[in-house]
């Protein structure tokens, strides 16, 4: 049985975007129109809390998460940079 610890390190592997990405000066961002394009995405879909921004289902502020690279839709409906590229 895993403990929490083994959890949440599953949960943050290297593909997922976290909320302290957006000031790591390591991490470029992505285009405004790329960020555009995959915000457009989100604004259309039933699982975001638009008041906020917010993705009901991964919980991020979707303003933010749309400009990280390696960021990726938990439904699929956006990919990250890097799988586009493969």
């Amino acid at each position: 049985m895993s403990n929490k610890w083994d959890i949440w390190k599953e949960k943050t592997s290297k593909d997922t975007a976290r909320p302290w990405d957006m000031i790591n000066p390591k991490i470029e961002k992505v285009s405004k129109d790329i960020s555009d394009k995959r915000m457009n995405i989100c604004l259309g879909c039933d699982r975001l809390f638009k008041t906020t921004n917010q993705c009901k289902e991964c919980g991020c502020v979707m303003t933010l998460k749309t400009q990280l690279p390696h960021a990726h839709c938990p439904l699929g409906k956006w990919s990250s940079i890097d799988a586009i590229n493969e």
